[in-house]
C-alpha cells in the first residue's frame, strides 16, 4: 500500500491488513483461547489478568514511543489523540485486568498464543496511529475540531466508550467478591443496559467506538483497528451467543448476538 509518502508506514499498513485478511479467514473456525473458550490445545496459558495486561501493553508503548519523539507532538490534534489514547489504554490495559474477578485457585485461562499474536496487532496499532497523527495527518492547527467528521466521530467514540464501560461492569459484577474468594465459578445471564438487546454489548460498543475513532482521525490506521476488531469479535459474538443459548434454557429469545434488532 502506497497511501502516504512514508514507506515505513506504508509497509506496516500492508502487514497490518494482511493480518486482517488472515484473521477473517481463520477466526470463524478457531475461537481465540481465552475466557469461556480457553483451551490447552494451543499451549501454555496465563492468568487472565496478566495475559490481558501483556497483550494490550504494546499499544501504549508503541504509540507514546512514536508520539513523544515527534517534533509535531505539540500539534492540537496530535495532543487530543494522545489524550484519548492514554485514557483508553489506561482503562483497557491497566484498570480492566486489575478489576477482573478471577476465582481463587482458577487455572490459567488466557492463551499465551493470544498474547503473542496480540503483541503484533497492538504494536502495529500504536505505531500506525501515532505516526499518522504526528507526521501524516494533513490538517494542522484547530480547524479539524470543527469538521463534521471530527464531531460525529468523537460523539460515536465516547458514546460507545461509556456503553462499553457499563457493559464490562455488568459482566464483572455477575460474580460476587465472596464467590471469588471461595474459588467458585458461577455463570449467570447478564441483564440491564444494552444486554436487553444483545448478548455481547461489550463487543458491539467496541466496534462502534472504533468506527468513531476511524472517522475522527480520518485515517487508514483507524480502519485497521476497526477491521481487525471486527474480524475477531463478530465470530466470537456468534459463539458467545450460542454458548449462552445452550447453557441457559431460559435465555431471552429476543436477544440478538451482536447488533440490536438485527443479528
Amino acid at each position: 500500500m502506497n497511501l502516504t509518502p512514508d514507506p515505513t508506514f506504508n509497509l506496516a499498513l500492508t502487514v497490518a491488513f494482511a493480518i486482517v485478511a488472515l484473521t477473517v479467514v481463520a477466526a470463524p473456525f478457531v475461537a481465540s483461547p481465552y475466557g469461556r473458550f480457553a483451551t490447552d490445545r494451543y499451549g501454555m496459558s496465563l492468568d487472565p489478568r496478566l495475559g490481558w495486561f501483556l497483550m494490550e501493553l504494546p499499544a501504549t508503548l508503541a504509540f507514546f514511543a512514536v508520539y513523544l519523539q515527534s517534533p509535531e507532538r505539540g500539534e492540537p490534534f496530535a495532543m487530543f489523540v494522545a489524550f484519548v489514547w492514554g485514557v483508553h489504554y489506561l482503562n483497557r490495559g491497566f484498570l480492566m485486568p486489575l478489576f477482573m474477578r478471577v476465582p481463587k485457585g482458577q487455572k490459567s485461562s488466557f492463551g499465551l498464543m493470544v498474547v503473542v499474536i496480540g503483541w503484533v496487532v497492538t504494536a502495529l496499532h500504536g505505531y500506525l496511529n501515532a505516526t499518522w497523527v504526528t507526521a501524516l495527518f494533513p490538517e494542522r492547527g484547530v480547524a479539524w475540531f470543527s469538521d463534521p467528521r471530527f464531531i460525529v466521530g468523537v460523539l460515536l467514540y465516547y458514546g460507545a466508550f461509556f456503553v462499553n464501560l457499563h457493559s464490562d461492569h455488568v459482566l464483572r459484577t455477575l460474580r460476587t467478591k465472596d464467590e471469588v474468594a471461595r474459588g467458585e465459578r458461577h455463570y449467570r445471564i447478564p441483564r440491564g443496559g444494552l444486554f436487553r438487546y444483545v448478548t455481547s454489548p461489550s463487543y458491539f460498543s467496541e466496534l462502534v467506538f472504533w468506527v468513531g475513532f476511524a472517522v475522527f482521525t480520518w485515517s487508514p490506521a483507524g480502519l485497521y483497528i476497526l477491521a481487525i476488531s471486527a474480524a475477531n469479535l463478530v465470530p466470537r459474538a456468534r459463539d458467545t451467543h450460542k454458548w449462552y443459548q445452550e447453557r441457559f434454557p431460559d435465555y431471552p429469545a429476543e436477544r440478538k448476538a451482536l447488533i440490536p434488532f438485527v443479528w
